[in-house]
């Protein structure tokens, strides 16, 4: 075979065995964990291929805080190390946010008066706002994207109806990598080839003035170098560092009358 044909043909063929494979449809018994004491739940959704570093990292800054919030890792990968897998199933993406959609319904059921938050990371953005989607208006207290992998004029006015405080979203020009290059060659999570969301910010989708009231509740945060104090210096893994969720993520999940003093 030509090389000039092998080649292209041998991407295609890593691209299919990548998102091959998928889990079966799960059929899950859910617990809500929030006990007494607790004001909620934070819901941490990693990104691709399961390394756990973002909800590593918000447990171990929830608890340096001293926070009334349980840390509940929300576990959607194709498995261990599979990030082409991830990043490129929006299915499975969206079957999972179906699943943390009902475990948000399960947490109201049991405590109708906890806080339920939902935090992702990259492709776990996509799952966060997938089950957003899903969920009746006014059922999350907020939600924090970081870095996500999704496509920079994803349509965000549904997750905001269910964001009662809105949506936060964390991104960075810096993010070269993951969410430049490799976001050109494999395409979003939402299966785009356009700029990530975690590079550039959402672009509002405002077709009424229903619509911008709806988009005042997002509010973005660039990278500036005014954070790199905190560990995050603008790369793909930057706004999970625990000193960066200590200073500006978990201030958003507890107002200052409820931080421990």
């Amino acid at each position: 075979m030509p090389k000039a044909l092998f080649i292209p043909r041998l991407l295609t063929l890593t691209a299919v065995l990548a998102v091959s494979g998928c889990a079966l449809p799960r059929h899950e018994v859910y617990t809500p964990t929030v006990v007494a004491g607790q004001r909620g739940v934070i819901f941490a959704v990693d990104g691709a291929g399961d390394f756990q570093a973002t909800s590593d990292s918000l447990r171990q800054a929830v608890a340096a805080e001293r926070l009334p919030l349980c840390v509940e890792p929300f576990e959607w990968s194709h498995g261990y190390g599979r990030v082409l897998a991830d990043q490129m199933d929006w299915d499975h993406a969206w079957e999972e946010g179906q699943y943390l959609a009902r475990r948000v319904c399960a947490v109201r059921q049991v405590c109708p008066a906890a806080e339920v938050y939902l935090v992702g990371h990259s492709a776990g953005s996509a799952v966060v706002l997938a089950a957003a989607e899903s969920l009746p208006p006014g059922s999350i207290n907020r939600i924090v994207l970081l870095a996500p992998s999704v496509s920079d004029e994803y349509d965000l006015r549904p997750a905001l109806r269910c964001a009662c405080d809105g949506i936060d979203v964390f991104y960075s020009r810096r993010d070269t990598a993951y969410l430049g290059v490799g976001v050109a060659i494999v395409g979003t999570v939402d299966r785009r080839w356009c700029p990530a969301a975690g590079r550039v910010g959402f672009r509002p989708v405002v077709e009424t003035p229903q619509d911008g009231q709806l988009y005042a509740k997002l509010r973005q945060h660039a990278w500036d170098p005014c954070v790199e104090w905190t560990g995050n210096r603008g790369g793909h893994y930057g706004g999970y560092q625990v000193c960066h969720l200590r200073a500006y993520v978990l201030p958003l999940l507890s107002p200052a009358d409820c931080r421990p003093r």
